[in-house]
Formats: structure tokens, C-alpha cells, sequence
């Protein structure tokens, strides 16, 4: 599910910014070329795990510069499937939603 009112869409960050931001509220850096880069955040509840991924793209330098400027994409929420995977179409419980939303409006004010 593409969560669509997360306030990120389009926010600008140097990588260096961005990756201490997120890795302060969970968020780990997980794929990665040149030019993008994906963020997930893990949320289990009730023997599933949910993730939230932040899609971001390269405006200015490569990934392999710290200085280099991403701008956020999009920002998905699926649960994980076996062995490895997203379900983006699966319901997603309330509670999972609120945590997802809560650490999301805790990114965007790291990187006003």
C-alpha cells in the first residue's frame, strides 16, 4: 500500500542527514546503487512483520558521496512474506498503521 499523505514525498536531504535521521528512528538503508536507495523500517505485531519502505532517488551527486542530495520518492508499507518479500496489496491493521505514521511525522520534522 502506497501511504500517500506522509508529508515526505518530494522532501529533499543529504545522504549523511538523511541516513542519521532515519537510522535514529529504526530505519536501516537497505538497497542501494548509485543513483537510489531504498529505507525500511521493521514494525512486528502478532508473529507478522510489517515494513515500511521510503523510496529515494539521487538529485544531486552518487550515493557514495555523503554530500550527495536524495529527494524521497514514495513511501510504501507491505508485510513481509516468506523468504523474502513484500505483500503490498495484504491489509494492514490499524496499529501497524498509527506506529508506521507516527515514525513517519518523526522523520519529516528530523529533516525540516
Amino acid at each position: 500500500m502506497i501511504i500517500e499523505n506522509s508529508g515526505l514525498n518530494g522532501v529533499q536531504s543529504e545522504l549523511h542527514h538523511l541516513d542519521d535521521s532515519a537510522e535514529k528512528l529504526g530505519f536501516v538503508r537497505w538497497q542501494w546503487e548509485y543513483y537510489r536507495a531504498t529505507y525500511d523500517l521493521k514494525i512486528e505485531e502478532s508473529n507478522s512483520e510489517y515494513f515500511v519502505r521510503i523510496n529515494t532517488r539521487a538529485v544531486e551527486g552518487k550515493l557514495e558521496q555523503s554530500h550527495a542530495v536524495l529527494a524521497i520518492e514514495a513511501v510504501y508499507i507491505g508485510r513481509a512474506t516468506f523468504p523474502h518479500g513484500l505483500d503490498y496489496e495484504s491489509p494492514v491493521p490499524q496499529s501497524i498503521l498509527n506506529t508506521a505514521t507516527q515514525k513517519l511525522e518523526q522523520l519529516k520534522e528530523l529533516l525540516a
